[in-house]
């Protein structure tokens, strides 16, 4: 049978103010898609996720969270993270870590993998790629497998994404930055890609931090603590993606601010 899919790719939620941009944003549009993933690495002030953001994101309508490498940075992930059947790391973490790198669900496989440019020492990303293949290739003739890519530089996200194309891969999707890039497209009509779906966040901010903190440790080299943006107006960056038969169909960005819980489409 012929079949219709449709994602939606929410970008790094940052802190209480991005909460609410998701919240703003599904409680009008949830039922729209048939998935919905967000990255939550900085949904809880900014750093990590709790249990009690965990819970909060998932009631929203979210269907699976992937992170990146803040996503230890809170003490109760250790306690919940086994227990979650919705949240994922990156794969490309030492097996012995605690929780999964990938999902299974009924349409979807749903995979996280860290970048290795500027980023913590990690297993090299293309290597544990073939690692999942591997894993999981019974499963991928009737699956679409999803990949957020947590990484910095551009280059390496774009080798990545035509990689996955070779390996099965069905859509890769950039994370990170908090930049939303404007480059969406599908490869060689296999696979859909976008370098950073960007992020939720206060606009007015430093991809979500306060200016002031940043501002001073960009001048002295001292590490000066991150706060989290407060002030409206808010931002909601994701994408959709829509398949048939598994294919990727098409890619579109989204990005939404909120004044005052006010809804007005922004410029791409």
């Amino acid at each position: 049978m012929q079949q219709k899919f449709k994602i939606l790719f929410i970008g790094d939620i940052v802190g209480k103010n991005g909460r609410k941009a998701v919240q703003n944003f599904l409680s009008q549009n949830c039922s729209n898609y048939d998935f919905v993933i967000a990255n939550v690495e900085n949904a809880s002030h900014g750093f990590g996720l709790t249990r009690k953001n965990h819970d909060e994101l998932l009631s929203y309508g979210i269907n699976c969270f992937t992170s990146g490498n803040h996503i230890w940075d809170k003490k109760d992930i250790y306690q919940y993270i086994n227990e979650s059947d919705a949240l994922i790391r990156p794969y490309n973490y030492h097996p012995s870590a605690n929780g999964v790198g990938y999902r299974v669900f009924d349409n979807i496989i749903v995979a996280n993998f860290l970048g290795k440019t500027f980023m913590p020492p990690i297993e090299c990303p293309f290597i544990s790629l073939e690692r999942l293949i591997n894993e999981i290739k019974e499963e991928l003739n009737n699956k679409i497998l999803f990949i957020d890519f947590h990484a910095e530089a551009t280059a390496e996200k774009q080798c990545f994404a035509r990689y996955a194309k070779e390996l099965g891969a069905s859509c890769v999707i950039g994370t990170h930055t908090h930049v939303q890039t404007a480059d969406e497209m599908i490869i060689d009509n296999k696979l859909a890609y976008l370098t950073d779906a960007g992020f939720c966040g206060s606009k007015n901010s430093v991809i979500g931090m306060e200016y002031e903190g940043s501002y001073k440790r960009l001048l002295t080299s001292i590490n000066e603590r991150f706060e989290v943006e407060q002030s409206y107006p808010i931002v909601f960056n994701a994408c959709e993606v829509e398949f048939f038969n598994n294919l990727p169909q098409c890619i579109k960005r989204i990005s939404f601010e909120y004044d005052n819980n006010e809804e007005k489409e922004s410029e791409n």
